[in-house]
């Protein structure tokens, strides 16, 4: 109860100030979907984003054959498509969706962060754009875990 309890206030907190900063809208903050950051399969985030992704060369993953460290591992995700959302997804996660990005119109379509990854597995960078969900994907190898406590 404590723990969330405090994930509430953590969320709660951060949203709050992306929405003072100008980087989220209001709107943006109230559409946070917490089901698909419980998924715990990429079937499960699929169903929640409202369909499966397809395979597209529009969407660039940069992320490290090899990640020396679980605990940072740098990702980031690019496309010559117009997108309004984009997102990380790791497989073999306790939680499959690693990142949930909306992207203002008129801004670049990129985004770059650091994700926790348990072991190695298949990360996704998928892209929202026209209404359906894009993807690419690739293999990161773990030599030290970063989510098992």
């Amino acid at each position: 109860m404590n723990k969330q309890r405090r994930d509430v206030l953590k969320y709660s907190a951060v949203f709050g100030m992306m929405a003072a900063a100008g980087l989220i809208s209001e709107a943006q903050a109230q559409a946070w979907n917490k089901a698909a950051f419980e998924g715990k399969s990429l079937d499960d985030v699929f169903k929640i984003l409202g369909s499966a992704p397809e395979k597209s060369g529009a969407v660039t993953l940069n992320a490290p054959d090899i990640a020396e460290n679980g605990a940072v591992v740098p990702v980031g995700i690019s496309t010559t498509l117009k997108a309004d959302q984009m997102a990380i997804l790791v497989e073999k996660n306790p939680s499959t969706l690693a990142a949930l990005f909306f992207v203002p119109a008129g801004t670049e379509p990129f985004v770059t962060t650091r994700i926790k990854m348990g072991q190695t597995s298949n990360v996704y960078a998928l892209v929202k754009a026209d209404g359906k969900w894009l993807m690419s994907s690739k293999e990161v190898k773990v030599t030290l875990g970063g989510c098992g406590g």
